[in-house]
């Protein structure tokens, strides 16, 4: 496959470069424990190894007249000191739009959202990590699946931008009120509060089973009844009757796409308390029937091609970026976080080849710094473990504390840890390394 000097930014990554402020921070970490000391060195040679299987994480953002657009780099990526997860500078970075490192035994990947979504960046760890085990003279990990061979060439499809296929489809955006907002001492920028909750997947899906829903659905449920139980201490409530939390869907599986780059949407599932409290059933009944209708292709088709109506409208294609930058931050502002009162994102259960599992002690999923709402939580499993990972822009933790709590009333206990152990490295500092490009290449500046 031949790999362009650049290419478009995708549809549902538009909104990121606009929106990352000092306080809001739109990168997140992925993160994954092995059995022995992760040796720096060692890494860096499997993720020089590996990134030629992933031409997609070989560009950087840069700014067009209209549009953003991505630009190949010709330089190597390096790895970095582990440091909190927040905003960073990618020029400083190489141009490079993630950042790996390594703490002990973990191995830690943080990625500017505008790059890729959950499901690319941890396909992207995972075959770096077993590249890694290949370099250390484990056996031959089997791949296939979240393992990606390095020694292979790109596939076409991996690079393909998945919203295109919605162009010229007739869309529309569903009406949307304000979600009701956790209240909480707000944090100075750049720091963020995080909780890591683990349990067994299979005490879960036991419990999912007996009320006849999915691991999702009934995290869903639970943790809307947790922000419905912290509401009713909240005097300032009874103006936002709606709970409602924002729920990423992975489009790949429902449109049958393999890109690695950003291909995911959202729904908002929730519960209008105007006539009284829920129970857990009644919570897990309406989120079961509000996920099945709104994941649905044709629902889903009509939101996403509002979208890139809006982004194909040629009056607003001729806007100059200078001036868009601050209008969709702008909207995002005023009706993107409203909507919600919490995001909760489920990567799923990670399975892995055997020799691979053998080695893979832990993996977690952590969001960055949220803008109006209080924070968020990111969930994946592995093997028999699943890891919620809370994390959250005020001092408070009475959401985190009510989940763990209803949890254990069910019968499912849990290990809490604070800070949530991918936010647990040692104190460090940006790549000195600059970004290069290919000199020969003549790069757009007009982009339509």
């Amino acid at each position: 496959m031949t790999v362009p000097e650049w290419t478009r930014l995708e549809n549902s990554a538009i909104i990121y470069p606009s929106c990352q402020t000092r306080k809001y921070s739109v990168v997140y970490r992925m993160s994954l424990t092995l059995d022995r000391t992760v040796n720096p060195e060692l890494l860096g040679d499997a993720l020089r190894a590996t990134i030629h299987r992933f031409p997609g994480f070989r560009f950087t953002l840069k700014r067009g007249v209209f549009w953003w657009y991505l630009q190949r780099l010709e330089n190597s990526p390096e790895i970095a000191e582990s440091d909190t997860l927040k905003s960073f500078n990618l020029r400083k970075n190489g141009g490079y739009m993630f950042k790996m490192s390594c703490s002990g035994a973990r191995i830690d990947l943080d990625v500017f959202h505008a790059l890729t979504d959950g499901t690319g960046a941890m396909t992207f760890l995972i075959s770096v990590a077993a590249e890694y085990l290949k370099l250390c003279g484990e056996s031959p990990i089997e791949y296939g699946g979240w393992v990606f061979n390095p020694d292979e060439e790109p596939v076409a499809e991996e690079m393909e931008d998945g919203f295109d296929s919605f162009s010229g489809t007739k869309g529309a955006l569903d009406s949307e009120h304000r979600a009701y907002h956790i209240k909480g001492t707000e944090e100075r920028a750049g720091v963020l509060n995080s909780l890591g909750v683990s349990l067994q997947l299979s005490q879960a899906v036991a419990k999912a089973k007996e009320y006849d829903c999915t691991i999702t659905e009934f995290l869903t449920a639970l943790m809307l009844l947790s922000i419905q139980e912290v509401r009713a201490k909240d005097k300032s409530a009874r103006k936002h009757s709606d709970i409602r939390m924002e729920v990423p869907v992975n489009l790949r599986p429902i449109f049958g796409k393999k890109t690695l780059r950003n291909f995911s949407s959202y729904v908002y599932i929730g519960l209008d308390l105007s006539y009284g409290e829920f129970t857990l059933e009644q919570a897990i009944r309406e989120v079961k029937f509000q996920k099945r209708l709104y994941t649905q292709p044709g629902r889903l088709t009509r939101r996403i091609a509002a979208n890139v109506q809006l982004e194909d409208n040629f009056a607003i294609r001729c806007i100059p970026l200078f001036i868009k930058k601050p209008v969709i931050n702008l909207i995002n502002h005023l009706k993107g976080d409203n909507y919600a009162s919490y995001t909760f994102s489920n990567l799923g259960n990670i399975e892995l080849p055997e020799g691979l599992k053998e080695h893979v002690r832990d993996l977690h999923f952590i969001l960055g710094r949220t803008r109006q709402r209080s924070g968020s939580c990111a969930c994946v499993s592995c093997g028999d473990r699943l890891n919620l990972d809370f994390s959250r822009k005020i001092v408070e933790d009475d959401l985190e504390r009510v989940f763990v709590r209803r949890l254990r009333e069910l019968g499912i206990w849990s290990s809490v840890q604070v800070p949530s152990e991918p936010l647990r490295p040692e104190r460090g500092r940006e790549s000195s390394s600059r970004p290069v490009f290919n000199s020969r290449c003549l790069m757009p500046k007009l982009l339509i």
